[in-house]
């Protein structure tokens, strides 16, 4: 099968891709990897498909289809091969030296996208970290020249190979690495304590890589993130205020998108931000509506929540672009329960719908209402203003007072107050009409 030239201004590297069906049949694999190619600034000049019971222990592909590549690299003048598979070290340098071109497997691709795409100082200590853990598993015995273990006279030395050398060196960078992530995650761990402590609600967003979330994030908060139709357009995660309807105050974070078969190494260095998700009151699942692979990208974003421990946060599906399905904008339900909303971040059609969802979601977990303090309540009282929003407090003649409040029911029972003594107030002439439900 040979895929259509992507023509690319400038000299992107010409590459083949190769693609290899052990049994899966994953008709959506090969599409996608053509895309991530694409992402990384390949022009993708043709692809090589095959099908096997399992790996070729030194090409993967097996010697008569690395021929066929090697007759492919000429005929087209390619620069790299890339495979859409996890080569072993091995495997990559028998490739190489068969082919005399790079070669690049799955997860190289994905981790030089990140490189490309990383700009705040956690992100590219993440990125980083997963390259040297990819690299480490990679060195080659390049530099045999300079080994003074072969004995005899004038050859004797400190007893350190080269390999061994890269290796110490690789591992004490790894080392240095972790403790400087180790650092900004306690920072960012803090940042989040300080929004629990404040009992502000988190909303994360989630979905696969270029599902429109940036532009919705954008939309909601008036946030400028980079956006950009392309896969990993925005990696590093951004925290924005966000007020819904009924003066709802919230965070929302736009995480980085996800894709099937993440590398276990950037899933690991990711995991201080992905921890965003985890620790979401809600997340929005953003799924791009006009693509046809919809409900298998939803599925590999499933996978990766199950990874990160959040498949239990509660989820809002959000069906993105619908501006280019025709679909009409809104909430919509089925006995009762809501399915999902429909929308255009673009447009900003269907986005106050998603406000008010979110409106709903949070003010079942909230409550809001006036409370009497005797005096002898002065505690009671600075805890209230502590735990929650005091919108309006009113000094009684009998030294009290009335404090008009919104905060979780949860931290309301915590201090011993059960949500029934908060009551509504007119307006109009100061008079209680009911309890609070």
């Amino acid at each position: 099968m040979s895929l259509d030239l992507f023509e690319r201004p400038g000299g992107g590297e010409r590459a083949i891709l190769v693609n290899v069906d052990f049994g899966q049949r994953d008709p959506y694999s090969l599409a996608e990897f053509h895309e991530l190619a694409v992402s990384a600034g390949a022009v993708v000049v043709t692809a090589v498909e095959a099908s096997r019971t399992a790996p070729d222990s030194k090409f993967f592909i097996g010697s008569g289809k690395a021929a066929e590549i090697k007759a492919l690299i000429e005929s087209a003048d390619a620069d790299l091969v890339m495979f859409n598979h996890e080569l072993s070290a091995s495997q990559e340098r028998n490739l190489e030296d068969f082919l005399q071109r790079r070669v690049l497997d799955r997860t190289g691709l994905i981790l030089d996208i990140f490189a490309q795409r990383a700009q705040s100082f956690e992100g590219k200590l993440q990125v980083e970290l997963a390259q040297l853990k990819h690299l480490s598993t990679r060195l080659v015995r390049g530099w045999t020249h300079l080994e003074r273990q072969k004995g005899g006279i004038g050859l004797r030395g400190p007893g350190e190979s080269q390999l061994e050398t890269d290796r110490r060196l690789i591992g004490q960078r790894i080392d240095l690495l972790q403790k400087r992530l180790q650092k900004v995650s306690r920072q960012r761990k803090q940042s989040r304590q300080s929004r629990v402590r404040a009992e502000v609600p988190t909303v994360a967003l989630v979905g696969y890589t270029n599902a429109g979330k940036s532009t919705l994030f954008n939309r909601m908060t008036g946030a400028d993130v980079f956006v950009e139709d392309r896969l990993f357009a925005t990696l590093d995660p951004t925290v924005r205020k966000l007020e819904l309807p009924g003066a709802i105050n919230v965070v929302m974070a736009d995480t980085v998108g996800f894709v099937r078969d993440l590398p276990h190494d950037l899933v690991a260095a990711f995991r201080s931000t992905l921890l965003e998700t985890r620790e979401a009151d809600v997340l929005l699942h953003v799924v791009d509506a006009s693509d046809d692979l919809r409900a298998f990208r939803r599925q590999q974003v499933d996978k990766v929540l199950e990874e990160v421990e959040a498949e239990q946060v509660p989820q809002i599906l959000i069906f993105n672009k619908i501006d280019l399905t025709g679909h009409t904008a809104g909430a919509y339900y089925e006995d009762g329960r809501l399915q999902h909303i429909a929308l255009s971040a673009r447009t900003g059609a269907g986005i106050k719908d998603l406000l008010k969802v979110l409106a709903e979601f949070f003010a079942q977990q909230y409550c809001q209402g006036w409370i009497h303090l005797h005096p002898s309540e002065a505690r009671l009282r600075a805890q209230l203003f502590a735990a929650g929003e005091v919108l309006e407090e009113q000094h009684q003649a009998d030294g009290g007072c009335c404090l008009h409040i919104h905060i979780a029911k949860i931290q309301l029972l915590q201090l011993g107050v059960v949500p029934e003594r908060l009551l509504q107030h007119d307006e109009s002439d100061g008079t209680v009409l009911a309890a609070v439900q």
